[in-house]
């Protein structure tokens, strides 16, 4: 089990992510950037004691209204956002765009922070999760386990490695058979799954301070018939 340390970053995840934020195309926000705060997300566990593996949720401020926008327009909704990240103590070879940046933790010094979908530490261990193999963790407690997140999988084992694609709607990971799988990188109260899933991941989120909702984070849709 990840052993969670109380200490200082510097810069916090927080303000890393917000410097990053802005230059993902699934990016909601306006041109004064992005006001984060946490509002939920759960952890993985390597195997190796290596690589940290965090899922968290972020909320945004809500967009700058247009400069035409009538002066009582109502203000827009808060964005939520998953942001899977891994924490390295080197740099990750051929991975410089998934770079989001570095950071110095109080205990154990310079660490490289990535975008977790295109680290295939944290992408074998989402399968892994979407199996049933291996199960969530608290996001700030050790040796904890975060029974909000669940899974669900039809059929047979999910193989990697996978290929990550980022579009305006989210991330994609194309897997080993031809299947694919979605993550949700802007979240929603959780509605209906899409009629071919095989497979999900799902949890819960704070779209506000004082409420909670259901959401999906990842669904796992199957390689088109040939």
């Amino acid at each position: 089990m990840a052993v969670i340390h109380h200490t200082t970053l510097t810069p916090t995840k927080l303000e890393l992510v917000a410097a990053w934020l802005p230059s993902r195309p699934w990016y909601r926000g306006g041109t004064s950037g992005p006001e984060l705060s946490k509002a939920g997300g759960f952890r993985l566990d390597d195997p190796e004691g290596e690589v940290g593996i965090e899922f968290m949720v972020v909320t945004d401020a809500p967009a700058d209204a247009p400069a035409d926008a009538p002066a009582d327009a109502p203000a827009g909704e808060p964005a939520a956002y998953l942001v899977p990240l891994t924490y390295r103590g080197a740099p990750l070879d051929g991975a410089e765009d998934a770079l989001v940046g570095t950071m110095e933790h109080g205990v154990l010094g310079r660490r490289w922070a990535y975008d977790g979908c295109h680290d295939p530490v944290l992408v074998g261990r989402l399968l892994a999760l979407l199996e049933g193999r291996t199960e969530a963790q608290a996001q700030s407690d050790s040796d904890t386990p975060d029974r909000d997140v669940t899974r669900a999988l039809t059929g047979g084992p999910v193989a990697g490695p996978a290929t990550a694609t980022d579009t305006d709607g989210g991330t994609v990971l194309t897997l080993a058979t031809g299947a694919t799988l979605h993550l949700n990188r802007v979240l929603t109260p959780a509605g209906d799954l899409p009629p071919t899933a095989t497979g999900h991941v799902s949890g819960v989120y704070r779209p506000t301070p004082v409420t909670t909702a259901a959401t999906v984070f990842a669904v796992l849709i199957p390689a088109p018939a040939s």
